[in-house]
């Protein structure tokens, strides 16, 4: 960005799951449930403070490391079918959005930790997908997910965008840090079902993100009053 103060970012990145869609609710939900059936000892509340927005490639080698559970054979295409069954029945976009990403003039993208059947069936069925003109990523397009800034490097090689003329919408601590890691300013999104419990985002703040929102009404005036000043990221100094 380049010292530009009140210059829109070139490129906003979504993150999908919490951001774009209300599925971690739905998601962590199935997630205890099956790992518990596999005979791991975690409740719903350890699982969403350990693993929301991380991939399953991650949370399945944690599970090893921790639990001592290895991943049995199937196990995660069982969960990813469980949960896609639970989306048909139950997900929602989170409120505002589709209205937001229809008037924004912002050039877009998806950059999610969810596999690209997860994602497409998650847009598609809330009616988000064809917001982004088929720019949508995915961390097993990458070598590392979430936290690492693999992904978001990635998404912006893509669509041709500088890193530090994006900004990431996250609505988790490893996608902030990711982001962070990236050399990429973050606005933290608060207003995800999950996020009930602190609407303040004081986890996203500690982690890096320059602002929190829990509207998306809100996310218009945070980019057209954006100041790359106060991102302090690598390309604005």
């Amino acid at each position: 960005m380049n010292g530009r103060t009140g210059a829109r970012p070139e490129l906003v990145i979504f993150d999908c799951d919490g951001v774009l869609v209300d599925s971690e609710p739905i998601s962590l939900a199935r997630l205890t449930e099956n790992l518990r059936r596999i005979g791991v000892p975690i409740d719903l509340a350890t699982v969403a403070r350990r693993f929301t927005g991380t991939s399953m490639t991650s949370i399945m080698a944690h599970v090893a490391a921790d639990y001592g559970v290895p991943t049995p054979e199937g196990f995660v295409d069982a969960v990813r079918a469980d949960t896609l069954r639970a989306f048909d029945a139950e997900l929602q976009a989170i409120a505002g959005v589709s209205a937001v990403l229809a008037t924004m003039p912002d050039r877009r993208c998806v950059a999610s930790s969810s596999d690209p059947q997860r994602l497409r069936h998650a847009l598609s069925l809330t009616g988000l997908l064809d917001h982004f003109d088929g720019h949508v990523f995915s961390a097993t397009m990458v070598a590392r997910g979430k936290p690492f800034p693999d992904l978001f490097l990635y998404a912006a090689e893509q669509m041709g965008v500088a890193p530090g003329r994006c900004v990431v919408i996250e609505d988790s601590v490893p996608g902030v840090t990711a982001a962070r890691a990236a050399g990429m300013p973050v606005l933290g999104f608060c207003g995800g079902g999950h996020w009930a419990h602190d609407r303040a985002g004081a986890d996203l703040l500690a982690a890096g993100a320059l602002r929190v929102f829990d509207e998306f009404a809100t996310l218009p005036h945070l980019l057209e009053n954006w100041d790359p000043v106060e991102t302090g990221d690598a390309a604005s100094r």
